[in-house]
């Protein structure tokens, strides 16, 4: 049974995850409407990550006693400068949401929910892989410069869940 901290913070989570899938997918449509086609690609399939770690949030809690809640979401920004800025609010949010995981592991020590602490764990590695995977690309942009950007947006799909070899 989910104690009551460690269920608000779980079905807050909820909303996160439907967010970050939301901004995922609204950045994939200016990117497929900008001519992005491969960025595009990579952003739905970072918005069907992100409702796989929502429908994870909801199945836990509702299997632990609680009541998962489907949250309204707030809609995403839908313009971008450019690719740079796509990127370089995905890495700003990645870090956002490892803030939120590391609140939850929190609140999972305070309430010695240590079932909750063990299976929030899969999400501590995942934001270290998103977040090494995501400042991966951001190098590769800023290496770039405004150029060759056809053979970025080309090559993305080949860099989607890589971590660098120094981050393993």
């Amino acid at each position: 049974m989910l104690k009551k901290k460690v269920e608000e913070i779980l079905v807050n989570q909820i909303e996160k995850e439907a967010y970050s899938s939301n901004l995922y997918l609204a950045m994939a449509v200016w990117a497929d409407t900008n001519g992005y086609e491969g960025t595009a690609n990579w952003l739905y399939a970072q918005a069907e990550e992100e409702r796989l770690h929502m429908m994870k949030f909801i199945k836990y809690v509702n299997e632990r006693g609680g009541k998962a809640i489907i949250p309204s979401v707030e809609q995403p920004p839908s313009e971008y400068k450019d690719i740079k800025a796509v990127f370089a609010k995905v890495y700003e949010h990645e870090q956002y949401v490892t803030e939120l995981i590391s609140g939850i592991v929190g609140v999972c020590l305070e309430e010695k929910d240590f079932t909750t602490h063990n299976w929030i764990q899969w999400f501590v590695t995942e934001q270290i892989e998103e977040e090494a995977s995501v400042a991966a690309i951001n190098d590769k942009l800023r290496l770039l410069g405004d150029h060759n950007l056809y053979m970025f947006d080309r090559d993305i799909m080949g860099m989607r869940g890589q971590v660098p070899a120094s981050s393993e």
